[in-house]
């Protein structure tokens, strides 16, 4: 009995935690009837479900009816920034590497078929790339994503390509830009995921030689030349041995 109710109960944990995923800063607060609409649920599984997470916590409801991040979230907040907050030792790198090539650099991990920002030091050029700590972006495309994906397995790669705009045909694309970054120690990407943007990213390796995280320069294609991305390449991959010297708090 318990074997067949599993997957049931499975199936209702990831539609609490994709209802929650509706919450970002451009939709601090939702309406009932919204989070109906774009979660594709029936109304009473959604109402069931809403209210089990305002009973733990995890939403509140405000004086219009409008479902928003609970209280709990605020324990659960802390615990995260501790758990990835980097050492000062790695977090003077990224400022030193920011400060010393005029552009953003983002340190990134693999959650899944995703890569989240974990970190960010902003360049001082007022055009830069908007990346904020905590956004979720594809690992389609990107110089990130091909770094993240050099250690990945093939079922891995099959179902990061069928999550693509080219379905699964991109699996072979994915193949060729991973050996390439394998071969340069770098990976380069220049309007893949959005026009007029180009990232350069390293891996960065835990003390076991396993790829742990990526580092990346991401700007305007306009200042990413031949000859600059060969710079960011190299100060990247130093910053990254530094990284790896330094230790990070979610490695292993």
């Amino acid at each position: 009995m318990a074997a067949e109710a599993e997957p049931a109960g499975m199936r209702t944990v990831q539609r609490a935690i994709d209802i929650l995923g509706l919450f970002d800063e451009n939709h601090p607060a939702l309406s009932p009837r919204e989070i109906v609409s774009a979660s594709g649920l029936p109304k009473t599984t959604v109402l069931r479900l809403l209210g089990t997470l305002r009973l733990g916590g995890l939403l509140w409801v405000d004086e219009h009816g409008r479902y928003l991040a609970g209280p709990t979230l605020l324990r659960w907040s802390r615990l995260a920034e501790r758990a990835w907050r980097l050492p000062p030792a790695a977090r003077a790198v990224l400022r030193d590497l920011a400060a010393e090539h005029k552009e953003t650099v983002h340190l990134y991990v693999r959650r899944d078929i995703h890569r989240v920002c974990i970190a960010q030091e902003e360049g001082p050029r007022a055009l830069r790339q908007v990346v904020r700590v905590g956004d979720e972006l594809p690992l389609w495309a990107g110089g990130v994503a091909k770094v993240l994906l050099l250690d990945a397995s093939e079922a891995l790669l099959r179902r990061v390509a069928e999550t693509s705009p080219y379905g699964p045909a991109h699996l072979d694309t994915l193949r060729g830009w991973i050996e390439q970054a394998r071969a340069q120690g770098y990976a380069t990407s220049h309007g893949e995921r959005e026009e007029g943007l180009s990232a350069v990213a390293v891996p960065v390796r835990g003390r076991g030689g396993a790829v742990v995280a990526a580092l990346s320069f991401g700007g305007p294609s306009t200042r990413f030349t031949d000859a600059r991305v060969r710079r960011f390449a190299d100060g990247l991959s130093a910053a990254a041995r530094e990284l790896t010297r330094a230790g990070l708090p979610f490695e292993g």
